[in-house]
Order: structure tokens, then C-alpha cells, then sequence
């Protein structure tokens, strides 16, 4: 686990292993929320970039008979 510090501007500096992992670049957007009594940070991915990510999903649904 990773301790950070706001800075005085509410700023903080996101660990360099976070960083790689979740593979940040700079300027990159993240969305902040808040949940219960922490914060959370979750990149913001452009839409071309979600492109395929359920490729290989089954969609088939199980029917009851009568709903056929």
C-alpha cells in the first residue's frame, strides 16, 4: 500500500508503480469519486479504446420454454 500527501494545493502525486500499472500518461484524465470514506481514482479511457473488449463474450441466453 502506498502512502501519499496532499499537498497545501489539495494536490497529490500518484505512486510510480500505480502509475505503471494502470498505464497513466501525463495529461491523461482520471475521474475522482468519492465512496463512503475514501476516494477513488479511475482512468478515463477513450471510447475508441473499448472498442473489442467484449469480443469473445457468449451472449447466449437461457429461455424458459414458454418464453419462446
Amino acid at each position: 500500500m502506498a502512502v501519499v500527501t496532499v499537498s497545501p494545493k489539495f494536490q497529490v502525486v500518484i505512486p510510480q508503480r500505480i502509475r505503471e500499472a494502470l498505464g497513466l500518461k501525463p495529461g491523461q484524465k482520471v475521474e475522482a469519486l468519492q465512496y463512503l470514506d475514501r476516494v477513488e481514482f479511475i482512468p478515463v479511457r477513450p471510447l475508441k479504446a473499448m472498442r473489442g473488449f467484449l469480443r469473445g463474450i457468449d451472449t447466449r441466453v437461457p429461455r424458459e420454454r414458454d418464453r419462446l
